[in-house]
């Protein structure tokens, strides 16, 4: 299943030099601004604190209101993401469109991480907006990117992904 990964021995263990599969979450635009009282992350992946100033003034520039998916948009999504890892031949694990992010779990040999998930968001883009070119933000920039390098990990993911997304948090 998970053959021409590259593989380098140092010292008698074995060290994965590409991952087996990438965890990738998108939040929806302006559904998570810098500033946010949750915290957030900025352009270098660094996580920085609340800061109410903040907050208000990126609520005040964004270009258009802020995306909640209704149950048949995020039904769109999950189909658009089936169909493109099966359109490019990548395995998808798993995937879960909640009204502000998505959460999928797919296995691309020879692709990166990043282009990926601007593959996977562009063509939910287009699906959303109903084939038009419409200039509708469905997206916030960039998501997290998490490089999975074993079958334990990918189980993991794939459990929180599926099985994790309706419980309260603590």
């Amino acid at each position: 299943m998970y053959t021409n990964h590259r593989m380098a021995r140092d010292c008698g263990s074995i060290y994965r030099l590409e991952p087996l599969a990438f965890f990738l979450t998108w939040t929806t635009y302006g559904s998570w601004l810098p500033g946010d009282a949750r915290g957030w992350v900025d352009d270098r992946g660094v996580i920085r604190r609340a800061n109410k100033s903040l907050a208000r003034i990126s609520s005040s520039i964004m270009g258009e209101q802020p995306v909640v998916l209704t149950t048949a948009q995020r039904h769109t999504v999950e189909e658009s993401i089936h169909e493109h890892c099966r359109f490019r031949g990548w395995m998808l694990h798993a995937v879960n469109c909640r009204t502000t992010h998505v959460h999928a779990v797919v296995s691309a040999a020879d692709r990166s991480p990043d282009a990926v998930l601007r593959c996977i968001k562009a063509w939910c883009s287009r699906q959303l907006s109903g084939g038009a070119c419409g200039k509708r933000r469905w997206w916030t920039k960039g998501g997290s990117m998490r490089r999975l390098y074993d079958t334990r990990a990918i189980e993991d993911v794939v459990a929180y992904v599926v099985e994790c997304q309706d419980r309260p948090r603590r």
